[in-house]
C-alpha cells in the first residue's frame, strides 16, 4: 500500500485528489495539510511514501515545504501538484529535490500514475512540463551537451547502463529486470550515481542522461 500525504490549502482540491488517488486500492491517503508548515509537521510524524504539494499555500509555501520534507523526511518522495507551471517554479521545485511535478489541469490518471512512479524510486513530469525541461535544458545546447558528455565519463559502463534507464523514466524495479539485477542492486547504482555527478535527484539525472546523448539501452 502506497500511503500519501496531501497538502493543499483549498478543502475542495484536497477532496478531489483523495477521491483521485484512491480510487487505485493500492494507495491510501493517511493525511491531509491545509498549508506548508503543516505539510511538513504531518510528513515527519506519518512518514508517509509520497507527499503531493501545492505551491501557493499559506505560513510555508510548497516549494519551501519541499525544501524542508527533503531534509526532516527524507524518505518521502515530493510531488509538487500546481496549477503554476512556469519554468521557475520548476527549476525550484526540482532544485530543492522534488521527484516530480504535476499540473492540476492535468489528466486524473497522471496523478495515480506520477504517484506510483515516485513511490517506486522513480521520478514523473507530466508531459507539459517534461516538454519545457527539454526545451530548457535540452537539444540545441551543444556547449551543455558536451560538458555533460564529460561528466558521464567518469562513471563505469554499469553506472552509464543505469543511468540511460533512469533517464528514460524506469523505476528501480523496472531497471533491475531490464538489466537482470536485484532492485536493492539498482538503488546502490543510482546512489552512487547522484553522490559522483553532484546530482540531487532522479529528474536532475534524467535531464543529465538526455544532455549526454544516453539512449534507453545504455549506449
Amino acid at each position: 500500500m502506497i500511503r500519501v500525504l496531501i497538502a493543499d490549502d483549498e478543502a475542495m482540491i484536497r477532496a478531489g485528489v483523495r477521491a483521485i488517488v484512491q480510487s487505485d486500492p493500492g494507495i491510501e491517503v493517511v493525511a491531509e495539510a491545509s498549508d506548508g508548515r503543516e505539510a511538513v509537521d504531518l510528513a515527519v510524524s506519518h512518514r508517509p511514501d509520497v507527499a503531493l504539494v501545492d505551491i501557493r499555500m499559506p505560513r510555508m509555501d510548497g516549494l519551501a515545504a519541499v525544501a524542508e520534507m527533503r531534509r526532516s523526511a527524507p524518505a518521502t518522495a515530493v510531488v509538487v501538484l500546481t496549477t503554476f507551471g512556469e519554468d521557475g517554479y520548476i527549476s525550484r521545485a526540482l532544485a530543492e529535490g522534488a521527484s516530480g511535478f504535476l499540473l492540476k489541469a492535468g489528466d486524473p490518471r497522471e496523478l495515480i500514475t506520477g504517484v506510483r512512479a515516485v513511490a517506486d524510486g522513480g521520478a514523473y513530469l507530466s508531459p507539459r512540463v517534461a516538454r519545457q525541461v527539454i526545451d530548457r535544458f535540452g537539444g540545441g545546447r551543444p556547449a551543455r551537451e558536451a560538458a555533460a558528455a564529460v561528466r558521464v565519463e567518469q562513471l563505469t559502463q554499469r553506472e552509464r547502463d543505469v543511468l540511460a534507464l533512469v533517464g528514460a523514466g524506469l523505476s528501480n524495479a523496472d531497471i533491475a529486470d531490464r538489466l537482470f539485477l536485484v532492485e536493492g542492486t539498482v538503488k546502490s547504482y543510482v546512489s552512487a550515481i547522484l553522490n559522483r555527478l553532484g546530482l540531487r535527484n532522479r529528474v536532475q539525472a534524467a535531464i543529465l542522461a538526455y544532455e549526454a546523448g544516453l539512449t534507453a539501452d545504455g549506449s
